[in-house]
């Protein structure tokens, strides 16, 4: 009896447990995982990517995966933040898959949509459901995003011909949520009493004073350096970018420090710190845990209160300040369009002339 060849399959190891993806006539690849559903997501990739056409393909013949693989592949190696591509891949493909791209339509991308409301974690043993998390509308639209950019640069590099258009859901409105000075210093206070989540305090205090990002903040340094930003203690300076880096969307201006803050900082540089933001010597990367613990420690869990936050409050504060809406804009890298549509009513001022006129009743002075 002939043998036939039995695909692509997982198999896994009995000694290590690890996933691994079986092809005849192609050898073996490693998924990385002991989980399942991990797994088949990787064979899911695999796929596409072996199966992808290899001169122009039409919609119908390039699968929604092989498009996020050669996207995966080829561009997100060159952008900023990689991960966030990454993030965004593992949510797209286990509902798109090994559809073609020829199915993109409206309906299929409010489908999508539909799917990501709530995702469901289940223990890979017993099935039971661990936890029911929503995911917000402004993550699916990023997400839709993601595959969206994947499409146009398939097209534009010669991969596929004619691609669908990806239907966005509509913008949300912006966010305007900020700390008031109370809960700012519950949340402060929160982190610093912690013994293991003083960094996540001089995370917090940096935010508040400059409206720096979190990754900008996380990756500032005490010396000059290529890979993020760093702080001039002598001069009172903070270079949000390296050496060398390029500017991106999210403007990254250098600022002035504000005296308590700049404070803080020679301290922490004298006490032979090379990271502003750092934990038992090194760098951090995350601050998921740390901002968790502080959350509900200061009675914030559930209010709405994210690292960007931070960033809102910041701008806010000055407002009501009285701050001058131009050199904010460009202290904070704001577009003067975003300070009019989020941040201005905070303003004193705002619209004073105009409420002044009508309480005249339109007569001059």
């Amino acid at each position: 009896m002939p043998q036939y060849a039995k695909g692509p399959r997982l198999y896994r190891r009995k000694d290590t447990g690890i996933y691994i993806i079986r092809d005849s006539g192609r050898g073996e690849r490693s998924t990385g995982t002991r989980d399942s559903k991990e797994a088949e997501k990787q064979l899911k990739l695999y796929l596409a990517e072996r199966d992808r056409p290899r001169g122009p393909a039409t919609a119908s013949e390039m699968t929604v995966a092989a498009a996020l693989v050669t996207y995966a592949n080829e561009h997100a190696p060159n952008v900023k933040d990689p991960a966030r591509i990454g993030y965004a891949i593992e949510a797209l493909v286990p509902f798109w898959g090994e559809r073609p791209l020829s199915t993109i339509t409206r309906e299929t991308c409010r489908a999508y949509g539909r799917s990501r409301r709530k995702v469901v974690k289940q223990d890979s043993k017993t099935k039971e459901v661990l936890e029911t998390t929503p995911v917000a509308p402004s993550t699916i639209r990023k997400e839709l995003g993601t595959l969206a950019a994947a499409i146009t640069y398939c097209r534009d590099e010669g991969y596929v011909v004619n691609p669908p258009k990806v239907h966005l859901p509509a913008k949300t409105e912006p966010k305007d949520r900020w700390l008031t000075r109370s809960e700012a210093a519950r949340l402060l206070w929160s982190a610093w009493r912690n013994p293991e989540s003083k960094h996540l305090a001089k995370f917090i205090l940096v935010g508040l004073y400059t409206g720096t990002r979190k990754t900008a903040i996380l990756r500032l340094r005490f010396t000059p350096n290529t890979s993020g930003g760093w702080v001039d203690t002598e001069r009172g300076t903070m270079y949000r970018r390296g050496l060398g880096e390029a500017d991106t969307k999210k403007k990254r201006p250098a600022i002035r420090l504000p005296r308590q803050l700049a404070a803080h900082l020679r301290c922490w540089e004298q006490s032979h710190g090379r990271w502003v933001v750092e934990y038992k010597g090194a760098g951090v990367g995350s601050i998921k845990t740390a901002w968790g613990t502080a959350l509900a420690e200061s009675g914030l869990t559930g209010t709405g209160v994210t690292p960007h936050t931070l960033r809102h409050t910041a701008i806010t504060w000055a407002m009501q300040a009285g701050a001058d809406i131009w050199e904010t804009a460009g202290y904070f890298g704001v577009s003067i369009e975003t300070m009019h549509r989020v941040y201005a009513h905070h303003h004193p001022d705002h619209q004073d002339s105009t409420v002044k006129a009508m309480e005249r009743g339109g007569r001059k002075l």
